[in-house]
C-alpha cells in the first residue's frame, strides 16, 4: 500500500473516526496506523517532529503531513472526493459553519461529555450537558426536512458532526428527543463504505 494515504488514528477518539469513515466512504485508498495513545507514543519525538500537536488523527500523504481532524477532510476532498464539497461559495460556506461546529460546540458538549464518562476526564458535566443541549437543538431544527445537513448530498459536515453526535449517549446524552438528528445519523450510516466507530463501555480509562 506504497501508494495509500496514511492515517494515524486511535479507534476511541472521534476526531480520528471521522478521517478514517470519510476516506472509506470516499474509496481512498488508506493505510490506519493505530497510535498507542494510552503508552504516550503521540508525544513520542518521532511523532512529534511530524505533527508537533502531538495529537490524532495525522495523515501523511507522499509528502505531504497533515494534522487537524477537519483540516484532513478538506484536503481529502479537495483531493480525492470533490464531491463531498460543493463547488459554489453558499454551499462551501455551509460546509465550513458546521466544520467549526464540529470543532467547538460538538467538541465542548457531547464529546467532552463522553470524555468525563468513557476517560474520567476532569471537566464540567453541566457545563457539557448544556452545550450539548444547545448545539443538538440548532441541529435537529436545522435538520427539519433535510436528509444532510448540506444540499441533498452528502459532504464533509455530515462526517464531521456523525462520529460524536452518534455517540453523545456514551457521555449520558440522550438522542432521544431529537429525530431529525438520529434519521441523519441513520443516513450515514446507509451510505456505502461506512465503517462505525466502536462503542466504548462507560468508565474504560483507555487514554
Amino acid at each position: 500500500m506504497s501508494n495509500a494515504v496514511r492515517i494515524h488514528s486511535f479507534p476511541l477518539s472521534g476526531h480520528a473516526h471521522r478521517v478514517v469513515l470519510f476516506a472509506s466512504l470516499a474509496g481512498i485508498n488508506h493505510e490506519i496506523i493505530n497510535v498507542d495513545l494510552a503508552k504516550g507514543a503521540h508525544k513520542e519525538p518521532a511523532y512529534l517532529a511530524k505533527n508537533p500537536a502531538g495529537q490524532v488523527p495525522m495523515i501523511e500523504d507522499g509528502g505531504a503531513i497533515i494534522s487537524d481532524s477537519n483540516a484532513i477532510l478538506v484536503y481529502l476532498a479537495r483531493k480525492y472526493a470533490p464531491g463531498y464539497i460543493p463547488n459554489d461559495a453558499v454551499g462551501e460556506a455551509e460546509v465550513q459553519k458546521f466544520l467549526s461546529l464540529a470543532a467547538g460546540e460538538l467538541a465542548f458538549g457531547p464529546a467532552a461529555a463522553r470524555l468525563i464518562n468513557v476517560f474520567k476526564a476532569p471537566l464540567d458535566v453541566d457545563f457539557t450537558h448544556a452545550t450539548a443541549a444547545k448545539v443538538l437543538g440548532k441541529l435537529e431544527a436545522h435538520l427539519e426536512g433535510r436528509a444532510f445537513l448540506v444540499g441533498d448530498a452528502p459532504t464533509i459536515a455530515d462526517v464531521a458532526i456523525y462520529s460524536y453526535t452518534a455517540h453523545a449517549p456514551e457521555g449520558g446524552v440522550s438522542l432521544d428527543a431529537y429525530p431529525n438528528i438520529r434519521r441523519l445519523l441513520a443516513n450515514v450510516e446507509a451510505l456505502d463504505g461506512f465503517v462505525p466507530m466502536p462503542s466504548t463501555p462507560v468508565g474504560l480509562n483507555a487514554a
